[in-house]
């Protein structure tokens, strides 16, 4: 007997690449579970269902920074005693990433790509050690939703959020949609699709110097990166990023506040126009900034 549940959770995420580096991503999550009946003449409660395994994916991928364990490029250095874990991706030409962050800040994916595949194998293990006896098997379907207009890649970290947004690269995949003069723009979602593509928006408070922190690696040159740094309630985070592939904003990055952003740059762009940006952070949520 098998027993399905669509639409169980939406992962916000991000995760390491060798090519795109530091992508936002949102991945909607059905599961399928493989079993006999129990006693309730149930494979298993749907209120478990819902409750138990999205409480597991949640823990073990949500609002996390997912790194290929097995990729060339990832040199892990754990600091076991004070539970905190040094990442440097080793990109070349000036485009390595660097992270020393809260060990909960990471989801360890032992493959060389974080891919839809490689996410469902780390995520049925987790799951299987939590089943009840008459569970055989689970099957995790990860699919991105269906955007019929342009969209962006963001990652950036809410150092002010009491729960796990305050982790300084998780991220989104998000849909814009800009009206100008009332009229919504194809052109304008293109040039934020653009503009946003994989990048990471940091807020310019954030901003430190590498002797600040503990990013330091020999033959790397952070001249062509951005450095941020922030004391949250999970502990200190940290994290070099290339400047060619990030944005500075003087506000926070609350959806919020990026959709006020969004509105000032286009006024500024288009000084003759009115506009309405709607700001999705990840699928089906937003902030609407009008003038």
């Amino acid at each position: 007997m098998q027993l399905f549940v669509n639409d169980l959770t939406v992962m916000d995420f991000s995760y390491l690449c060798p090519k795109r580096g530091m992508v936002g991503e949102s991945w909607i999550v059905d599961v399928i579970l493989n079993g006999d009946l129990n006693e309730e003449s149930m494979v298993l409660d749907f209120g478990k269902v819902k409750k138990q395994l999205k409480y597991l994916i949640d823990e073990y991928i949500d609002h996390k920074l997912l790194v290929p364990v097995e990729h060339s490029f990832s040199l892990i250095e754990r600091d076991e005693k004070n539970d905190i874990v040094k990442v440097d991706f080793m990109r070349p030409d000036g485009k390595s990433i660097h992270l020393n962050c809260p060990a909960e800040a990471y989801a360890f994916v032992y493959s060389e790509q974080v891919t839809m595949p490689s996410v469902s194998d780390y995520l049925k293990d987790v799951i299987a050690t939590h089943l009840p006896e008459n569970v055989q098997g689970i099957e995790l379907i990860l699919r991105a939703e269906v955007i019929d207009s342009p969209f962006y890649h963001y990652t950036h970290g809410l150092k002010k959020h009491e729960g796990n947004c305050q982790r300084i690269a998780h991220g989104h995949r998000s849909k814009v949609i800009v009206y100008e003069n009332q009229q919504q723009s194809q052109l304008w979602q293109e040039y934020w699709a653009k503009r946003w593509c994989d990048i990471y928006i940091g807020t310019e408070e954030d901003i430190v110097t590498p002797v600040e922190t503990g990013l330091q690696v020999n033959d790397v040159e952070f001249s062509q990166h951005f450095v941020f740094a922030y004391e949250a309630s999970q502990g200190r985070f940290e994290m070099a990023i290339p400047k060619a592939e990030a944005e500075l904003i003087q506000t926070d990055t609350t959806v919020e506040c990026l959709a006020q952003y969004m509105l000032e740059e286009q006024q500024r762009l288009s000084k003759d126009s009115q506009f309405k940006v709607l700001a999705f952070e990840g699928v089906g949520k937003g902030a609407i900034a009008y003038a």
